[in-house]
């Protein structure tokens, strides 16, 4: 018997096993966001990838019926083949079949795919997409047979599914999305307040006399809102001054203090806006989502410092951008407007980035800011005081004398 068939076939099964064992890990690692990006950009294999990711029990279903397949028909033709190569010995072909087969499927089915496919998820994925996908239609009556069982399996042993991320796992995804530069450092902060709006802002309706009391010691705000459930579902607003009387804390219950919350959707403009919390006698408004649930607030602080500026009052924090700390000599918060900087010590300097702190203080130092580093530029010498990682947040600067010749040289060219 020509041995030539049976290798070849063999080779081919240990590439698809190769392909679905990818393809699984490749599905299971990629980032969301990137692909969600690439599809946004016109990109057709990272739509159909997306599209994939979103109906994952269909596709885990395809790859392991897929791999299922592939691994017993390779493990089949094995046992013919080296049976047949061993003259019929049954036993010895069936031991040395297992042995060959397992090692490759191992080494070549499993492990190396799954490596390679996990240092590029997105691009495995994208890759695999098109063949899966075909195999998805193609094993369409499985994977419903599948679900019925799934389903089955979940009502027989009351399975209940958490979907529902929690806090600390949404933080860490922020975290983990703006290590892999996928938002800047601005809008991952952003997210992380949206994320802690339940801490700082609301309260439960069984929250206890005491936590209340807590919350608004804490975040010092007047107002704090009240939901039932989750924060999706606030049913009202607690104000400082009711909770708080002349003998301490109220004994009244929580939802004898309430006030009925102003609902707004997100495209209310700022006029018609001031307008329903004027009839409404309220100083903060809940912003709704498309669907129904809770996207943050709008205070009546918010839309008046829209219209004539950043209000300030006794619970903000004050941050001198040029503090005084000696003779000619300045604590600056590196936040300071660049073009500000330069004018307040008179010095002419460029900066691409538009702030002292970034590029400016690395180009003078010629490497990465570490907190006493020092150089002098024309007639200021700055030191690096405060750090936070690689960026430079606070230095302090010194104004140094002028040669007498040189104000001389000034005098006579405004003459």
């Amino acid at each position: 018997m020509d041995p030539l068939p049976s290798i070849s076939i063999m080779i081919i099964l240990i590439i698809l096993s190769a392909y679905f064992s990818a393809t699984e890990t490749a599905f299971s690692s990629l980032n969301k966001t990137r692909i969600k990006t690439l599809a946004e950009k016109g990109d057709k294999k990272a739509k159909l990838t997306l599209s994939l990711s979103e109906r994952y029990d269909k596709l885990i279903s395809t790859i392991l019926v897929g791999n299922n397949i592939v691994n017993i028909a390779l493990a089949s033709i094995g046992t013919v083949f080296f049976v047949d190569v061993l003259n019929g010995n049954q036993e010895m072909g069936a031991t040395l079949s297992t042995v060959v087969i397992t090692v490759a499927v191992l080494i070549f089915g499993e492990v190396s795919p799954k490596s390679i496919a996990k240092d590029a998820p997105e691009k495995f994925a994208m890759f695999s997409a098109p063949f899966i996908n075909l195999l998805i239609w193609v094993l369409t009556p499985v994977n419903f047979l599948f679900s019925l069982w799934k389903k089955l399996l979940s009502k027989l042993l009351r399975v209940e599914t958490d979907t529902k991320m929690s806090q600390e796992e949404l933080l860490m995804l922020v975290d983990e999305v703006e290590q892999e530069g996928s938002i800047d450092e601005d809008e991952g902060d952003l997210l992380r307040n949206a994320i802690e709006f339940t801490e700082q802002e609301a309260v439960p309706i069984d929250a206890t006399h005491e936590e209340i009391a807590k919350v608004f010691t804490q975040t010092r705000f007047s107002r704090l809102l009240v939901y039932t459930e989750s924060i999706d579902n606030i049913i009202g607003v607690i104000h400082l001054k009711d909770f708080f009387t002349e003998s301490g804390i109220t004994k009244k219950p929580i939802n004898e203090l309430i006030t009925k919350p102003v609902f707004i959707q997100k495209s209310e403009k700022i006029n018609d806006l001031l307008k329903i919390l004027q009839q409404n006698k309220s100083h903060i408004a809940v912003v709704l989502d498309e669907y129904g649930g809770t996207r943050g607030i709008v205070t009546m602080e918010d839309i008046l410092e829209e219209l004539v500026g950043e209000i300030w009052d006794e619970h903000d924090e004050v941050v001198e951008t040029f503090k005084e700390i000696g003779e000619n000599l300045y604590s600056v918060d590196c936040s300071v407007d660049f073009d500000d900087f330069c004018e307040f010590f008179e010095i002419e300097a460029e900066d691409e980035d538009g702030n002292a702190r970034s590029g400016w203080i690395m180009e003078q130092l010629d490497k990465v800011p570490e907190v006493g580093d020092s150089f002098v530029y024309e007639y200021l010498s700055v030191t690096v005081t405060e750090t936070d990682y690689h960026r430079v947040t606070k230095i302090n600067c010194e104004k140094l004398e002028k040669p007498e010749d040189e104000n001389e040289d000034v005098e006579n060219e405004d003459e």
